[in-house]
């Protein structure tokens, strides 16, 4: 039986032997064009960027080989400078140790503070005021480096010069702590302090996200079982939300390894005849700053690709870092699932 209603017959729209309706043609090819387009815009997307990381990469390792191959020291266990003259000598000891060093304490401070106030947020801070915090903390990452810079070199050095007294005072016979006669704020222990309050929006950031993610019922049922506010937290709520914060933690540290103005404008340079040592009170470049501050000298090919070669090693950190982030990241997905 047909009936027609402004011309058109409701049997137009009965499927037919096979079950599919005369218009799921129509429609099937409309969305099969739509996800083709969709799809080969998210992979181009995808290649592109793909590309653009390999030839950032190909350029750094073409400019430093030569530079590489004309050097007469250790690339990676010297601690001389020298890139330039007719027999140029340069390694990356001291670069690598003051990075890695001041990305190390700038995550012993941010990393259990960003969760400790993830925490505070969401579990422990009622509705008005969790949302203010959050945005107050979110307001640090607005601020821009050399914002940090001067304000650490100006406001807050002044009370960090105690702190190193104390602690050299205190830890001195240990080399980490020994006393190597630079001011409390030009050091690599007050640039890692001032990186930690960089970084610590994005640790927060995280946390936050991942702890309020938490499924009520796992929650519940610990609170149901007897625990305790924090026996809830540490049994149910750290658990779930630690891929999050291993990979906030570790965003953190791409961002800590490749600041540049801050650390540039805080740390003392050391004098290129003085002998370097392992203590976080003694002044420094990491491969940021050093790039930065003598961007201006590239006027030789040899000297350029020291430098490069300096960038390449801080491209590949940087590199692995992120990669570790996104495979805990990806854990943490298949985990949820």
């Amino acid at each position: 039986m047909s009936t027609s209603i402004t011309g058109h017959s409701v049997t137009d729209d009965l499927p037919g032997p096979d079950g599919r309706s005369p218009h799921d043609g129509d429609r099937a090819g409309t969305g099969r064009l739509g996800d083709r387009l969709f799809g080969g815009a998210a992979t181009g997307s995808g290649l592109v960027v793909v590309a653009l990381v390999t030839l950032v990469g190909l350029f750094l390792v073409m400019q430093a080989v030569p530079s590489l191959l004309n050097n007469n020291a250790n690339f990676l266990t010297s601690t001389e400078w020298v890139p330039s003259g007719s027999e140029p000598r340069f390694g990356i000891a001291a670069l690598l140790w003051a990075t890695v060093v001041t990305s190390v304490i700038a995550m012993v401070i941010a990393v259990p503070l960003g969760v400790a106030v993830a925490l505070f947020i969401t579990q422990y801070a009622p509705a008005w005021l969790a949302k203010p915090a959050a945005t107050t903390v979110d307001l640090l990452a607005a601020v821009p480096s050399i914002v940090y810079g001067f304000w650490g070199l100006t406001i807050a050095g002044q009370f960090i010069d105690p702190v190193t007294g104390f602690l050299q005072r205190t830890l001195g016979w240990i080399p980490f702590f020994g006393d190597a006669g630079f001011s409390g704020r030009s050091t690599l222990f007050f640039a890692g302090m001032i990186l930690a309050i960089m970084i610590l929006p994005i640790i927060t950031a995280i946390s936050r996200e991942v702890f309020a993610q938490v499924p009520v019922a796992h929650k519940e049922g610990a609170l149901a079982l007897g625990a305790t506010q924090w026996e809830m937290i540490r049994t149910a709520v750290l658990p779930f939300g630690k891929p999050g914060v291993i990979s906030g933690a570790m965003l953190g540290l791409g961002r800590a390894l490749g600041e540049t103005l801050a650390v540039m404008i805080l740390l003392s340079t050391l004098n290129p005849t003085a002998s370097w040592s392992w203590s976080v009170f003694n002044g420094g470049e990491t491969f940021a700053s050093k790039i930065a501050l003598n961007a201006g000298e590239f006027d030789s090919p040899q000297k350029t690709g020291a430098y490069i070669a300096a960038g390449l090693v801080l491209f590949i950190l940087t590199f692995l870092v992120n990669a570790v982030a996104r495979i805990v990241i990806e854990r943490r997905k298949a985990f949820s699932e």
